[in-house]
């Protein structure tokens, strides 16, 4: 008599075929879509860098970056946006352990330090504007606004998208893996906070 294969669950209860598709390059469909998604976003912070770098030099008609920057404080909301990074490893830790609590609480205070370094930024483009540099100044003003105008952008949706998990956490909806669905979010967080490393870098500390 033929043998009959039978397919035991893993000892955690979680069986990998419910959470989609594993390929061969040992991630998850989930988690490949992903990464190729933040592989295309590298090439458009790519082509949004190298404009800012080839025009910051053009502020004809305006305040320099120098007398314009507040370095001070762009350096504390820039810490404030990287310790959202190691809140972000605590949620998913807190994922990973099944601790709903935990995982709730560091992604709310992820998103809460993200809205700080999002009001941060948005001060200082009020203040730019009173000193005479708007978006179309010059082609400075365009490209800088555009730079970290578009950073911003992908902070405000990464804060949207923590607080809808949280509120997917506390009603139990989140489909597939919970744990993978938190680190897949936390991706896309470590992402902004690496490019605006680069931002900060070049825009803020290099001088023109």
């Amino acid at each position: 008599m033929a043998d009959v294969a039978v397919h035991t669950p893993p000892a955690d209860g979680h069986d990998d075929h419910a959470h989609g598709h594993t390929t061969s390059t040992g991630l998850s469909n989930n988690k490949l879509a992903m990464w190729m998604f933040l592989g295309s976003e590298c090439l458009l912070f790519g082509g949004l860098i190298s404009t800012y770098m080839l025009y910051r030099g053009r502020h004809e008609g305006s305040p320099t970056p120098s007398q314009l920057y507040n370095i001070p404080l762009t350096s504390i909301s820039s810490f404030v946006l990287l310790m959202s990074s190691l809140t972000m490893v605590l949620a998913v830790s807190a994922a990973q352990r099944r601790d709903d609590r935990n995982t709730m609480t560091w992604l709310t205070v992820t998103a809460l330090l993200g809205a700080t370094f999002v009001g941060a930024q948005v001060f200082e483009f009020t203040e730019f504007v009173h000193e005479g540099l708007g978006f179309t100044t010059n082609l400075f003003g365009s490209s800088f606004f555009t730079l970290t105008g578009f950073h911003g952008v992908h902070v405000t949706v990464g804060i949207i998208m923590l607080m809808a998990l949280v509120g997917m956490v506390s009603r139990s909806r989140i489909p597939g893996d919970k744990a993978e669905v938190v680190e897949m979010i936390g991706l896309y967080w470590h992402f902004v906070d690496i490019v605006w490393i680069i931002i900060f870098t070049l825009v803020y500390l290099i001088p023109s």
